[in-house]
């Protein structure tokens, strides 16, 4: 059973659960991003049937975030890679592995995955960063306001949180 849809609502969030469309998604994407971009490959990566599979693939090409390309002629073949929009879902993929990493929630007591700094084979991690100064800005001191699409509903959210909550988690 399909759930819900999200387009529609006011809200970045929902609209990017919408064009990433639901669990298998984001593992097609985690996969995208790996380097895999052939059916089968995704196939045995994600262990998903191939009607899901081949569903999920049509769904991320619909909203943008992948493309099919022939790479052979004779039998046809093809293959999946992020355009633009899905590649720009690099920063989602790994915060979601960070706090996996964190909480343990394989289960397995360590990172499967490892993000580093080519140059320096270091640890990197995900930060929030002043657009205009470049800076760190620690996560204490980011703050969630209305934007300028904001609309009633979005007013009422804000409205209704607790005093001490204006800053973001």
């Amino acid at each position: 059973m399909r759930a819900k849809s999200f387009s529609g609502m006011t809200c970045s969030i929902a609209g990017a659960m919408e064009a990433i469309g639901d669990k298998w998604g984001m593992l097609l994407l985690r996969d995208l991003f790996l380097g895999l971009s052939r059916y089968d490959d995704l196939r045995t990566s994600t262990g998903m049937p191939t009607t899901t599979l081949a569903e999920r693939l049509k769904h991320l090409e619909a909203t943008g975030l992948a493309e099919r390309r022939r790479y052979q002629d004779r039998p046809p073949r093809f293959e999946y890679l992020l355009t633009a929009k899905g590649r720009d879902l690099w920063k989602v993929t790994t915060a979601l592995r960070e706090w996996g990493d964190r909480w343990d929630t394989s289960g397995l007591g360590a990172p499967t995955v490892l993000l580093v700094d080519r140059e320096t084979d270091r640890p990197v991690k995900l930060a929030l960063v002043d657009t205009e100064s470049g800076e760190v800005v620690p996560a204490g001191r980011a703050e969630a306001r209305p934007g300028p699409a904001a609309d009633e509903l979005v007013h009422f959210r804000f409205s209704r949180r607790p005093p001490g909550k204006e800053r973001a988690p």
